[in-house]
């Protein structure tokens, strides 16, 4: 008589390599990569407590290194991205208006924090690059 094929453990071993392949891509993957540095036309966005948000038209320099100048009108927004968190200042010339630090995600080219202290949602929507001249 002869032995029994062996074929549901190499199968199950198969199946088995399979997902934890597409497990570790999935994870390694980021969800939503950090667009490319360089100088965009933007628009931000800012909403308080329960209020529709307020958008205009604002110029961002992203630099490498997680650093961003982001500027409306005669307001700057300097950002550093951490990991997993941004540090705001709010500059007007040489003046420092406010500060924080908040929990940032990136949801395709736009970049979404919260100030919970004033309850304010910030949401910054990127254009298209600017060529390099």
């Amino acid at each position: 008589m002869a032995p029994p094929r062996k074929t549901s453990g190499s199968l199950a071993h198969g199946v088995c390599t399979t997902l934890c392949v597409l497990v570790l891509a999935a994870v390694a993957a980021p969800v939503h990569a950090v667009p490319v540095a360089g100088s965009y036309e933007a628009q931000l966005c800012v909403a308080t407590s329960a209020a529709a948000p307020s958008c205009g038209p604002a110029l961002v320099e992203l630099q490498t290194g997680g650093a961003a100048r982001v500027r409306v009108s005669d307001f700057v927004y300097r950002l550093k991205l951490k990991s997993s968190q941004v540090e705001v200042a709010l500059m007007h010339g040489a003046m420092q208006i406010d500060e924080f630090v908040a929990v940032y995600e990136w949801a395709g080219n736009s970049l979404q924090f919260v100030d919970a202290d004033k309850n304010a949602r910030y949401e910054l929507k990127l254009g298209e690059r600017k060529a390099v001249k």
